[in-house]
């Protein structure tokens, strides 16, 4: 115990230095600039303000629009199985068809309950077949739904630059969005809000909107308004998707800003083979379902990629790329409440959680000294190269720390110097069974060791449950208090058996002063 080796010293110093190191940062004025590797602790919407929204996801949308496609499903089977139908029309839950012919309703529903899993096909006196969700399958869709959004949406918000935002489920369609630092949250409640839904079409120049309103439409068409006035008629089935964007920019033509995008493999043939096929015929570009821009096709285009022209304003343009490179939002998303945490409220609490930290120290020195004396005053060293190098940890992993942190700092303080106490009262046991001073200290370390790593493992597991099953503040506690334990485990044994040693070393008492 009393001896080390000289590179077990050096590790010890070494890591005790990093974690210096990275915890300056944290003492420097906000105007200093750092590298983006050399930052402070992130502060969390209830430390330095910022906004709060709670947004629900549009699943009657998704599920019309479902509806809508299966539609299109189900006419193309019973064309394909030549059955006979009338009335065949989608609604908000469900798609309807009349067969009159009882072994072709038989067939048909045998038919229809192959378009997609999860489809309950049912029928009622009147002879008319009904397709909609199970229950499951609707859970499952509210689901995966909900999950895209929180990923599409933290897809933009990463875009915006806003630093350790907080995005996540609440109940089965609400996602709660927390932007800490945003005062104004109105441009990202529009960018949010926006579904950025694109898709290539043909226009039908067969058919036009007078038509569609006269009835005189193709059940392959349908009709969209255009940003440039008036309607178009477009065929229903896109040429391309939106899924197959790949990537999205702004560059200038003539001066004015316009959207570029690539598209990946798939999306690149399917787009040459749409232009080579269609030269001289009009290309709809339709976003969020309306048509931005109808170019005519003057060649084809076989490099996957194209441009979006329009009067687009810089700003416009860039919005518009973000949006695509980000993805399309599954449902439009609405802003149920809104709340703006002021700077000031966030200002004392960290005031208030300083003073609670430095009380919280204050008490656990006095204790310390008063019990140990100078190895109190020992430990009292290492309690502050833990609150560093919980610092410096902190930084360098881009925690977040909020309210419930500041109180997982102040548990640690604590903690900090309990393995002391189980180190130090051993000590005493031992001096008292007649044993030299080095003997005793080395016992005290070695002896209390397994004791030291059952009381903090134990804690590390219910920090690591509160992670795992908690959402928001909870986990912030967790991860605070886990890199607490870690950090208290290295400073109260590695970092107090080093002092202690050199003090052994160096002084060579004869009795141990506790």
């Amino acid at each position: 115990m009393y001896k080390l080796s000289k590179e077990r010293v050096i590790a010890i110093l070494s890591i005790c230095a990093v974690g210096f190191f990275l915890a300056i940062p944290n003492f420097l004025p906000k105007s200093v600039k750092l590298p983006s590797w050399w930052q402070t602790v992130s502060l969390g919407l209830d430390l330095q303000g910022g906004s709060n929204l709670l947004m629900e996801v549009d699943m009657k949308g998704v599920v019309r629009e479902r509806m809508g496609l299966l539609e299109d499903a189900a006419r193309q089977a019973l064309r394909e199985h030549h059955i006979r139908y009338q009335n065949l029309a989608s609604g908000a839950d469900s798609v309807k068809v009349k067969i009159d012919n009882f072994n072709a309703r038989t067939q048909a529903i045998t038919y229809l309950k192959k378009l997609e899993d999860g489809l309950e096909v049912t029928t009622d006196e009147n002879d008319v077949i009904e397709i909609k969700y199970s229950e499951p399958a609707l859970n499952m869709l509210t689901r995966k739904v909900v999950e895209q959004s929180i990923e599409i949406v933290r897809r933009r918000i990463d875009e915006l630059g806003t630093k350790e935002p907080v995005i996540q489920s609440q109940g089965t369609d609400r996602i709660v969005v927390q932007l800490p630092g945003v005062q104004n949250p109105e441009e990202v409640k529009a960018l949010l809000g926006k579904t950025a839904k694109m898709s290539f079409h043909m226009v039908d120049d067969r058919s036009t909107a007078s038509d569609a309103k006269r009835g005189k439409l193709s059940n392959a068409s349908r009709v969209v308004n255009s940003v440039e006035g008036g309607q178009l008629v477009i065929t229903r089935k896109p040429v391309v998707g939106g899924e197959n964007l790949t990537d999205a920019g702004v560059s200038f033509q003539d001066g004015r800003p316009v959207v570029t995008f690539k598209f990946n493999t798939i999306g690149g043939r399917k787009f040459g083979e749409a232009t080579q096929n269609n030269i001289g015929s009009r290309l709809a570009i339709v976003l969020d379902n309306e048509v931005i821009s109808a170019p005519t096709i003057q060649s084809a285009i076989l490099g996957g990629s194209g441009v979006i022209t329009g009067s687009f304003s810089a700003e416009e343009a860039n919005n518009l790329a973000m949006l695509l490179r980000s993805g399309a939002l599954p449902a439009e998303l609405s802003v149920l409440e809104e709340r703006t945490v002021g700077a000031g409220l966030g200002a004392d609490s960290i005031k208030s959680g300083v003073i609670a930290s430095i009380i919280g120290l204050i008490a656990v020195v006095i204790f310390m000294i008063a019990a140990y004396g100078l190895f109190g005053i020992f430990t009292t060293m290492t309690v502050f190269i833990n609150l560093f190098l919980m610092l410096g940890v902190m930084s360098v992993i881009g925690t977040t720390l909020t309210l419930p942190g500041i109180a997982g700092i102040i548990l640690t303080i604590g903690m900090a110097v309990d393995a002391n106490v189980l180190i130090f009262e051993r000590m005493r046991e031992e001096v008292k069974l007649g044993r030299s001073t080095r003997d005793a200290a080395d016992a005290g370390f070695t002896e209390a060791w397994t004791t030291i790593v059952d009381s903090n493992l134990t804690t590390l597991v219910a920090a690591l449950v509160l992670f795992w099953f908690g959402t928001g503040p909870v986990r912030g506690f967790a991860v605070t208090l886990a890199i607490g334990i870690a950090t208290s485990m290295f400073t109260s044994v590695t970092v107090t058996r080093l002092i202690i040693t050199y003090w052994l070393n160096r002084y060579k008492p004869t009795k141990l002063p506790i």
